[in-house]
């Protein structure tokens, strides 16, 4: 096994892992891929939640200890999921303080149903912040329209964020926007910027499986020679715009403030094509100042074989760019394919929270006590 991942690390690439569960808390797991895995933080959703719970492993007695007190489910489901987020915010504690709060960060998401809410969202946010109580959570917040401003709020009140969601360009710069809002309303309030942070998750394979799946369907021998471009391309300049923004006039003013950047994470990094080397999307979107967030399968073949040569998004963005427009002149909508992940995005976290809300429930009456 070649150290792939420690190269990676050197390369200014943050490893967080993209799973949690009780068993891989208690079971010393988690300790030991950041004690040799390099892993420096943890993300979860609320598909990842519906899987550990529903595998029942390791929360039996939570469960019967909520059903004796007759908790509603979405009391129970977030007492379980804010208790797995503390626990990890507690073991990754030495990161965060080794690298001055940057990394050694857990992320719990809002419930996926107040997507579109914004009132709703930062009140939520505020709520899992108390709840969790760990400086080292970040609160993830959809990055929809009815998202934006929340952010700006939620940040401007202290509270890190990890914006999910993200497909797009434009609603990448929106984000960025909203972030940047909220600094400074944090600013204006007399907030130690130093202690806010945020990552912006941009979402990467589904962005090619939905493209390639168009370019099928054009069927031409330029259509099949753009796949698995697209989704590299979209991420790439993501980044060109991380850089931008972050070099601007007014994010100086900010920066004199202690402020910290909000850093690109790249999220959706398994591989969906089976025809695509299975480490793609980590090693060819290597650059300073990013996260890349993996489900186990990715860490472990990037740490088997993955081919870390250094810094593979500088001056690839004229190239992303022509491969993006290629695309576009097949007649394959950027627009329209972005907007179709985030609608999709939204309701497959939608249903795999109301899956956890109905297994939990049964769970519940299953450990309920009997009556008398």
């Amino acid at each position: 096994m070649t150290d792939a991942l420690k190269r990676l690390s050197d390369e200014g690439v943050a490893i967080w892992l993209d799973d949690l569960s009780r068993k891989r808390i208690t079971s010393g797991n988690l300790a030991e891929l950041i004690d040799q895995q390099h892993v420096v933080g943890v993300t979860t959703n609320p598909s990842i939640f519906q899987k550990a719970i529903s595998s029942g492993d390791g929360y039996e007695q939570q469960l019967t200890d909520l059903a004796t007190r007759k908790v509603t489910v979405d009391e129970a489901i977030r007492m379980i999921t804010t208790a797995d987020v503390r626990d990890a915010a507690d073991i990754l504690r030495p990161v965060f303080d080794a690298t001055d709060g940057q990394d050694g960060r857990v992320s719990i998401e809002v419930d996926p149903r107040l997507a579109h809410h914004t009132a709703a969202t930062v009140a939520e946010a505020k709520q899992l912040a108390w709840l969790v109580d760990r400086p080292n959570t970040l609160i993830k917040i959809p990055a929809t329209k009815a998202g934006l401003p929340a952010i700006t709020e939620v940040i401007g009140k202290g509270i890190s964020v990890n914006v999910t969601l993200i497909f797009s360009l434009e609603r990448y710069r929106e984000v960025m926007d909203a972030y940047l809002a909220g600094l400074e309303k944090a600013k204006a309030a007399g907030l130690d910027l130093s202690l806010i942070h945020s990552v912006a998750s941009f979402f990467v394979s589904r962005v090619d499986t939905e493209i390639d799946k168009r370019l099928d369907t054009v069927g031409t021998d330029e259509a099949k020679a753009l796949k698995g471009k697209a989704a590299l391309a979209n991420a790439r300049l993501a980044y060109q715009a991380y850089e931008e923004v972050f070099s601007s006039e007014r994010w100086a003013a900010l920066d004199r403030a202690q402020a910290n950047k909000q850093r690109p994470l790249w999220a959706s990094t398994g591989v969906k094509d089976p025809a695509y080397k299975d480490t793609l999307y980590v090693v060819d979107l290597v650059a300073p100042g990013t996260v890349n967030t993996m489900p186990e399968a990715t860490l472990d073949a990037t740490a088997d074989h993955g081919e870390v040569t250094g810094n593979t998004i500088a001056g690839t963005y004229e190239q992303a760019r022509a491969d993006l427009d290629a695309v576009a002149k097949l007649g394959i909508s950027y627009n329209d394919v972005v907007q179709l992940l985030e609608d999709e995005g939204v309701e497959k976290f939608e249903a795999s929270w109301i899956d956890l809300l109905n297994s939990t429930e049964a769970e519940l009456k299953r450990l309920a006590p009997s009556e008398g």
